[in-house]
């Protein structure tokens, strides 16, 4: 995998901290950063994306209105209850 350099402003306490979990850990700080910027970028890519979904579900009429899904799901509750009985 080939990779690029970024540049980017900390503050002086977490760039304290980095350093410090690199020494403990016996890893970069650019390694530890990178893992860090990867783990962010890959959550909040999966909630834009889910997110958007949802909001194209909207635009295409692929919805269930409120009322009918709280039913429903009374239903299913109701349901499970008489089973345990």
């Amino acid at each position: 995998m080939s990779s690029t350099t970024m540049t980017i402003r900390v503050s002086a306490d977490i760039k304290e901290k980095l350093d410090r979990l690199a020494a403990d850990t016996r890893r970069s700080r650019s390694f530890l950063a990178a893992e860090a910027v990867s783990a962010y970028v890959a959550r909040e890519l999966a909630i834009v994306e889910g997110i958007n979904e949802g909001l194209d579900d909207v635009r295409n009429g692929r919805t269930v209105p409120h009322d009918e899904a709280m039913s429903e799901l009374a239903s299913v509750i109701e349901a499970a209850g008489r089973d345990r009985s």
